[in-house]
């Protein structure tokens, strides 16, 4: 299997769509196999430049006449007002689509392009999903039996959303891939689907596990650890469940974390306490000086 996922991008594509499949791809933290993935850019023309409907200029790094199926693991279709408005504009990316089905290469289409399969076919005996029921009547086609009114639908090779579920999209990539394991996605779909950030605690803490080897903290510079390093000790210790029934191991675990904390805060205030100590011996010495100095210039001036 290749290692190098393809991205159809075009006049007016929308940018948001695959935007967080496209970074997942490309960012090798928390993955399964960090680094494995490669991510290229395909247009009509390579190097031809396309602009995206907020405005992004993208030179596609190749051209369609150069995708084959054989090298790559994923084709992703973004959507766009032209799969409706112009179709024939993307007869080519339809017919590249359609060898990667054949072979059983998985496409994943969002939006509007899942109107360009849906002409073409592929959705009439497929489970699948778009931005309404109502949306692909218009294309045609038969397969109005098998839609699912859900954000995304995955059955094998084929991945449809509508194009207002594209972290939905990125999640059901992500699992078709293998990119993350199982408690990383889902760690990954509920921080960005709630904004909250213990979840990326869960996240990484999914991740270390995954991996066998735990995190090691920056080295101590000068007796003391870093604030970098605090702050990922609290993110990583504020969100765990507490009380009895939290397993002895992270219990402990949390206990040395908040040692490391209560140490960093020690130094610190002891560093401030010798500070303002010593300040105040400046600040008497100043005093003394100006004092002395007070009384040779008034015996001076007898």
């Amino acid at each position: 299997m290749s290692d190098t996922v393809h991205v159809y991008l075009f006049d007016g594509y929308a940018d948001w769509e695959p935007a967080f499949a496209m970074a997942g791809i490309r960012d090798p933290q928390f993955q399964r196999e960090p680094g494995r993935w490669k991510l290229l850019t395909v247009g009509d023309r390579a190097g031809v430049p396309v602009r995206s409907m907020g405005g992004l200029t993208v030179a596609p790094d190749i051209g369609l006449n150069e995708l084959h199926a054989r090298d790559s693991a994923l084709l992703i279709l973004p959507g766009g007002t032209s799969w409706i408005d112009e179709p024939q504009r993307h007869g080519a990316a339809i017919e590249a689509a359609s060898q990667f089905l054949d072979v059983g290469v998985p496409v994943a289409a969002i939006c509007g392009a899942t109107a360009g399969l849906a002409r073409a076919g592929w959705l009439d005996d497929r489970a699948h999903t778009s931005n309404a029921a109502a949306y692909l009547k218009g294309t045609g086609y038969e397969g109005g039996e098998h839609y699912r009114d859900a954000p995304a639908v995955r059955v094998p090779g084929l991945i449809t959303a509508g194009g207002m579920a594209p972290l939905e999209f990125a999640r059901e990539i992500f699992i078709e891939l293998g990119v993350y394991d199982d408690e990383v996605v889902e760690a990954w779909y509920q921080l960005f689907k709630t904004g909250k950030s213990e979840y990326f605690a869960r996240m990484a803490r999914a991740a270390e596990q995954s991996a066998g080897v735990a995190r090691q903290l920056p080295e101590p510079v000068g007796g003391r650890t870093d604030g970098r390093a605090a702050k990922e000790i609290q993110m990583r210790n504020s969100n765990r469940p507490s009380g009895p029934g939290k397993p002895v191991q992270e219990r402990r675990d949390n206990a040395s974390e908040r040692e490391e904390l209560e140490d960093m805060s020690g130094a610190q205030a002891s560093e401030s306490s010798r500070g303002a100590r010593q300040a105040e011996r400046d600040a008497h010495v100043n005093d003394r000086g100006k004092r002395a100095g007070g009384a040779t210039s008034r015996d001076r001036n007898r």
